[in-house]
């Protein structure tokens, strides 16, 4: 599968713009702030329905406009699809494939899979339990429209829990029955989840660290545990055993909300022990895997996205991950401030690439080959 063509209208840094691509490796050279990250945002967009960084939609509109429209053409094995998402300020999201419009914005989800690679992604190993969540529900969601409709479910049934606590804290006036009627929710379609988080970190292990062991030389052992707290209790039991808890808190605080994956090095703690190289390598291992088992399901390549990844990554470890570019994948997106090297990485492994210059919103054109660039402006 490849992205051919993007259109964007509106989107962030950008009026309106139409773009084609090669369907192997695509550079977007410029400085930074001149908007290479907003155009894998917006293939990102079509992926997921959503940005990849900014919370609402109503921040990928450009400045002063109240509508934004991004559109791309997909070409796959069984034909060529136009996938079109659309905002309007006080109107619903619209969201077609060719002519139909979705009416669930979950039935999208998984059928055009994108792996992005960003600096953020640190933050998986800095951060709390709910990054490294959300990126392993994000990997099964691609995988199981059964696991991310369980995963709506619960999270509207614990929202709703919390607004009975949060009203019952104030009235002194706890109804349990109530209560209990959302921990049924929580048990029905938590507990899926549960398994299935469970099975995929086994899954998952083995494929990761060949990555990990791959990017370093043999030189350092990495893992992760998935933690939770139903595994030591029952999921009735724990709701019931916290209630008061609960209502003083106002929010619960038991329940697969709180599932948690522990990355190690060695035998210690990856952010207590693991230096920035270390830790950008074990979450470059994680979307490299993330990339393989989606593709495994699919029996097609996703497409990878790499935001200036380079940086804190030493020449052999970069040598390594060229090396992957060169065998493994598809369609890729790679964005730099340093056009030079890149350009250099690349031919260094005998990749050809299409080469974008950015520059505020505008787009030059260049074309690499093995024998060097072919300037087309």
């Amino acid at each position: 599968m490849h992205i051919q063509k993007l259109q964007l209208l509106n989107y962030k840094n950008y009026g309106e713009l139409g773009l084609d691509f090669s369907e192997r490796v695509n550079v977007l050279v410029g400085l930074n702030g001149s908007g290479k990250t907003n155009l894998l945002d917006a293939i990102y967009y079509l992926s997921f329905t959503k940005s990849a960084f900014a919370a609402s939609d109503q921040h990928c509109m450009r400045k002063g406009e109240s509508f934004f429209m991004v559109k791309g053409q997909f070409v796959k094995s069984s034909g060529t699809k136009e996938v079109m998402a659309a905002v309007q300020t006080g109107s619903r999201k619209v969201v077609r494939e060719d002519n139909s419009e979705y009416q669930k914005l979950s039935d999208h989800i998984g059928r055009y899979p994108v792996i992005m690679i960003a600096p953020d992604d640190v933050d998986l190993v800095k951060e709390g339990s709910e990054s490294r969540r959300r990126f392993f529900d994000t990997i099964i969601s691609q995988l199981d429209q059964a696991y991310l409709e369980n995963l709506i479910r619960y999270n509207h049934a614990l929202k709703q829990r919390n607004s009975l606590l949060k009203m019952f804290q104030e009235t002194g006036k706890p109804d349990w029955l109530a209560v209990e009627s959302y921990d049924h929710l929580l048990m029905v379609h938590g507990s899926p989840i549960a398994n299935r988080r469970i099975s995929f970190a086994q899954e998952f292990l083995p494929i990761f660290r060949k990555y990990f062991t791959y990017l370093v030389d043999d030189k350092e052992v990495a893992g992760l545990d998935f933690t939770s707290d139903i595994l030591k209790v029952g999921f009735a039991e724990g709701l019931y055993a916290h209630r008061q808890r609960d209502l003083a808190l106002q929010r619960t605080s038991f329940g697969i909300h709180r599932d948690d994956y522990l990355f190690t090095l060695g035998s210690g703690d990856l952010k207590r022990l693991g230096s920035q190289g270390q830790q950008k390598s074990f979450v470059i291992a994680l979307k490299l895997a993330q990339f393989e088992i989606v593709e495994n399901y699919k029996e097609y390549k996703p497409i990878l996205l790499l935001d200036d990844i380079f940086d804190k990554l030493d020449d052999r470890r970069i040598g390594r991950l060229l090396e992957l570019i060169r065998r493994q994948f598809g369609q890729l997106f790679i964005t730099d401030a340093r056009p030079a090297r890149t350009v250099d990485l690349l031919r260094s492994v005998k990749v050809p690439a299409t080469v974008f210059h950015v520059e505020d919103g505008r787009i030059r054109l260049s074309e690499q080959s093995d024998a060097g660039e072919i300037n087309r402006d």
